[in-house]
Formats: structure tokens, C-alpha cells, sequence
């Protein structure tokens, strides 16, 4: 009996002793995320990439110049159209109203100016003959004159008329694409509303916004380097065409367009483009100084620091602080004197924070 609840006491001791260690909870190592840069020259500082939008050549917004409602629309978005291709017609019931009003009003004085004339003419036949007078002639004459502005009114009236037909039809002024249709058929449209979008053209163009602190060193006919993510491995040749010089609001940035010389049929309008601009100077090409952010740079009683990431997997590393030489400030940042050599790695936010010899994880 007593060996029965020895045994069956040994059991349960071993069975809390393991729930106990169930119960442990592995810590987790958390480490400290740090931002850091590679240690370039003054002349890396001045290579700079900047996001940019492929487009068309000439774009074209296609639009009415009078008001009604569509009752044809002979296009589709991605469709190829020629010159002159019909794109899109109005019901133009009011201009078709005013148009035959107009040739109407054009005969009516067409008549009165040929019975002015025909009265004219007999009028100073009798004059001449003695049988008339003067003043009758004059008057017949002004009659005639005024029947004769009232017709040239008329012929330019319908001209006029005839033009507001026009206006209630698009047709393709280039050979192109259709970009984008904003309307529907049987849609009641204003003049001057953008129905459609025509890429034209055999150019492609890049559209990119460069902020006011390089928008200067930007100047016509530089020759860009352009790469799309869509188009791994491929590089062209840009060629600035246009910098303008107001600001645009909604970005504050300067536009500013890009030619690409050898565009292929790849490059299609809105890919994102990486444009890169080398702003090195051919006076100070030789500057080999290096060059780090002023907020990498910490400072003590023993003189000017960086915290140096030492890293094997590029993930994680151990912060190490070191003791540099700064130079004087420039607009990329301090040049240093001595203490770092190209491609060291720093960390560049939050130094005070840091500690010599912690482990951190790279972002």
C-alpha cells in the first residue's frame, strides 16, 4: 500500500514539474531598427534619381465646340485611328435650325438685291433721259446699296452657320491612339468637354517634378539616363526638352520634359520611369571628398562621431561608435577630413539612442 502511493506521488510530481516547463516562455530577441548609408564622394552625392511618367509625344484632348448630345461614337480605348477618322458626332438639331434659317435669309436678300439692281438700272436710264430726278437716282442707289449689305450679311451668316455644323463633329487631326473616352453615347455634352484622349505621334516623352533645390542645375539638351521597373535591364538615352519655369501647385516641383531618343514600342504612356541626372560639375570633377549626412554626425567632449554598422548578412549588424574628422558643410552634408573611408556603412537616425557595440537590424 505504502509502495502504491510512493509510486503513484513520484508520478505526480514528474507531471507538474513538466507543466512547469511547458509554461516557460522563450524570450524573443528584439532588436533596434536603424537607417544608415553608404560613406560616398562629393561627386556620388551630385548623381541623383528622380520618378517620372511616360507619355505621348502629343497628347491631344479631343472636345466639341458646341453643345448636344452624342449620337455616334466610333471609338474604343487602345483603338488605332487615321487623319480624319470620324471620332464622334452631336445630333446638332439647333445648328441644322439655324443653318436653313440662314440660307432662307440669304435668298430673301439675294431677291431684294436683284430688285434694288433691277431698279437702279431703270431708274438712271430715266435720269440720263432727262425723265427723272436727281434726287430719285440717289435714292435708288442707296436702296440698292443697302439691299446690296444686306446679301453679303447674309452669305457671311451662313458661312457661319454652316461652320457651327462642323463644330458638332470630331475627327482624328493625327494619326494615333486612343488614350482614354470620357463619355458615353447619347451623352449630353457642353463645348470645349474632353470626350476623349489621342496619343499622337511617334515620340515618347517623360514627364518628371525636380525639386527647387536642383531644378537649376538642370539645363536644355542634358542627357539624362532613363530605366522603367517594367523593363528590367533596359537603359535609354533622355534628351530635356522643356523645364518650366513655374512651380506646379499640386506637387511643388518644376516640371520638367524628357525626349527619349531610342524609345521602343515597349515604352508604353504612364509606365513609371527612373530618370537619373548627373550633376557633376566639369570644373570640380575631381572632388573625391567623402561626404555624410549632417544628422549622422554626433558630437561629445571627445570630439565628432559615427555609429559604423558592421554587417555579414545585411539584415542585421552591431553599431560600433567611431571617431572622425569633419571638413567644412556642404549642401549633401559635412565632408570629412579623416576617420571613414568609401563604402563604410553608418547609421544615419538616431544616434542618441544608440550604444557602442549594439546589435541592430538594418532597414
Amino acid at each position: 500500500m505504502k509502495l502504491t502511493k510512493y509510486i503513484i506521488l513520484t508520478a505526480l510530481t514528474f507531471l507538474v514539474l513538466n507543466a512547469c516547463k511547458e509554461k516557460e516562455v522563450v524570450k524573443k530577441e528584439i532588436l533596434r531598427p536603424v537607417q544608415f548609408q553608404v560613406v560616398g564622394s562629393s561627386d556620388a552625392q551630385k548623381i541623383r534619381t528622380f520618378s517620372g511618367i511616360a507619355k505621348a509625344g502629343d497628347e491631344i484632348e479631343l472636345s466639341f465646340r458646341s453643345n448636344g448630345i452624342i449620337t455616334a461614337l466610333n471609338i474604343k480605348v487602345g483603338q488605332k485611328v487615321n487623319k480624319g477618322d470620324l471620332i464622334a458626332k452631336l445630333d446638332n438639331v439647333q445648328a441644322n435650325l439655324a443653318y436653313e434659317q440662314s440660307v432662307s435669309a440669304l435668298n430673301s436678300a439675294k431677291s431684294a438685291m436683284n430688285t434694288a439692281k433691277s431698279s437702279l438700272d431703270r431708274i438712271k436710264s430715266l435720269y440720263e433721259k432727262g425723265s427723272n430726278s436727281l434726287s430719285d437716282y440717289e435714292a435708288a442707289k442707296n436702296s440698292y446699296q443697302n439691299a446690296l449689305d444686306q446679301y453679303e450679311s447674309a452669305k457671311r451668316n451662313k458661312s457661319i452657320q454652316q461652320s457651327q455644323i462642323s463644330y458638332g463633329y470630331i475627327k482624328a487631326p493625327k494619326a494615333g491612339i486612343i488614350a482614354a473616352k470620357n463619355s458615353q453615347l447619347n451623352e449630353n455634352v457642353s463645348a470645349g468637354q474632353v470626350i476623349a484622349i489621342l496619343n499622337a505621334g511617334d515620340q515618347t516623352n517623360i514627364e518628371v517634378g525636380l525639386p527647387e533645390n536642383v531644378i537649376n542645375k538642370v539645363k536644355l539638351g542634358m542627357n539624362p539616363e532613363i530605366s522603367f521597373s517594367a523593363l528590367t535591364g533596359k537603359k535609354f538615352k533622355g534628351n530635356i526638352i522643356e523645364i518650366s519655369p513655374i512651380v506646379n501647385e499640386g506637387s511643388a516641383t518644376y516640371p520638367v520634359k524628357i525626349d527619349i531618343a531610342d524609345a521602343t514600342e515597349d515604352i508604353k504612356p504612364g509606365m513609371t520611369a527612373n530618370v537619373t541626372f548627373n550633376f557633376v560639375d566639369t570644373q570640380t570633377k575631381n572632388d573625391t571628398a567623402l561626404v555624410i549626412p549632417v544628422k549622422s554626425v554626433g558630437e561629445d567632449g571627445d570630439g565628432n562621431f559615427v555609429f559604423l554598422i558592421e554587417s555579414e548578412d545585411g539584415t542585421t549588424g552591431i553599431a560600433k561608435k567611431h571617431r572622425i574628422e569633419i571638413g567644412e558643410l556642404t549642401t549633401g552634408g559635412f565632408k570629412i577630413k579623416s576617420g571613414l573611408t568609401e563604402g563604410q556603412k553608418i547609421a544615419t537616425a538616431g544616434l542618441q539612442t544608440l550604444l557602442d557595440g549594439q546589435k541592430v537590424k538594418l532597414q
